[in-house]
């Protein structure tokens, strides 16, 4: 697809699209690299979903199709907060390409027993550089996404082992183009919520980022982005209390306190 080739097909002459990372999981409240890891939200995270929904209730917006991926915390986030908001009957579909990023030899491991081992430099390279992947893990180990069967249809040389920055933003492109921007274009508001890799690979593409400036971008849990998009899916920039310079084109939705 031509982003600049298309055009709002409906009435509407804006876009709403809204970003929503999970809520918080039990490896976040464990400190450990998780990846494609598949484990559930912690209790905190329950609640971020529920507030995430009251948000989209209180702000008046009415998602039409949900995007996921294909892990648990966020296919649960999304469950939640369509409950607290009232739709639960919105067509939800589920991507692997919406997946956090894959840490490979990282994951399961304490993120501070890391730093402590491998110091925190090479920490800091492996989390927040954009382009240097931290090790891979090896085709037979337990870890690799083809033993499990929600990956048993895919062909095994897409399945990643270790990912950059750049490598997961390079496999969440095509389900935008594919699957995201069809259904904003015809029309339908959309929410995708999934993780903070995986987001910051759209927040780089709608807000022209460049490396630098998404490798520091951070997106909290449980709080919603809404993005107001023009007729050809560009963000509407609006006066906010974000510094003039700032790339950031979404609206952070904080629930009350």
């Amino acid at each position: 697809m031509n982003k600049s080739a298309v055009r709002l097909s409906n009435k509407k002459n804006m876009a709403k699209l809204i970003l929503l990372r999970h809520g918080e999981s039990l490896w976040n409240l464990e400190n450990k690299f998780t990846g494609w890891t598949d484990v559930d939200l912690s209790q905190k995270g329950e609640l971020e979903a529920e507030c995430a929904g009251r948000v989209l209730l209180r702000e008046n917006l009415k998602p039409e199709i949900a995007f996921t991926s294909l892990l648990q915390r966020a296919v649960r986030t999304w469950d939640i907060a369509a409950h607290a908001c009232g739709r639960m009957w919105v067509d939800v579909e589920k991507s692997w390409r919406l997946n956090e990023r894959h840490y490979g030899a990282l994951q399961g491991l304490n993120k501070a027993e890391t730093a402590a081992k491998y110091g925190d430099e090479q920490v800091r390279i492996w989390r927040r550089s954009y382009d240097v992947p931290p090790p891979k893990i090896s085709p037979d180990d337990p870890r690799n996404p083809r033993f499990e069967e929600k990956y048993s249809r895919m062909d095994c040389r897409a399945l990643p082992l270790g990912e950059s920055l750049k490598d997961t933003i390079e496999r969440v492109l095509p389900f935008w183009f594919d699957s995201i921007a069809p259904a904003l274009l015809h029309g339908r508001d959309a929410i995708v919520v999934a993780h903070g890799n995986s987001l910051r690979g759209l927040v780089k593409f709608l807000d022209k980022m460049d490396d630098a400036q998404i490798s520091k971008f951070e997106i909290p849990t449980g709080v919603p982005i809404l993005y107001e998009l023009d007729e050809t899916l560009e963000p509407v920039r609006r006066k906010s209390d974000k510094p003039s310079d700032s790339p950031f084109g979404g609206t952070m939705l904080f629930p009350d306190k």
